[in-house]
């Protein structure tokens, strides 16, 4: 059975870091990537990373963001730094397989101090 369990999301200051942890079991994840989703709007692409290739990001956090894997773990972080409170919401892992055996995390709440 896949799962993927998230964790790490919080409440950030404007120019504050978070760290968002998603761990994989039952799949053997080939691409593995993060999605927000901010109220009232459509799940965006952040970043994602895939076996064999460099990671990549959407402009909007290029510079900011990193997302990593550990392989053992099978577990991809996304260290997000330089947050501004439009970019609170909810922060979905994803992961597919080589078969396209696919899951998403049950996702993160990221929420702006007033």
């Amino acid at each position: 059975q896949v799962q993927l369990v998230e964790s790490g999301g919080g409440l950030v200051q404007a120019g504050g870091s978070l760290r968002l942890s998603c761990a994989a079991s039952g799949i053997s994840s080939r691409f593995m990537g993060w999605y927000r989703q901010a109220p009232g709007k459509e799940r965006e692409l952040v970043a994602t990373v895939i076996s064999g290739y460099a990671p990549d990001y959407a402009d909007f956090v290029k510079g900011r963001f990193t997302i990593y894997r550990d392989i053992a773990k099978n577990t991809v972080y996304l260290q997000m730094n330089s947050l501004q409170p439009e970019e609170a919401g909810v922060y979905y892992c994803y992961a597919e397989s080589v078969r396209g055996v696919d899951d998403w995390g049950q996702g993160g709440q990221v929420t702006g101090a007033a």
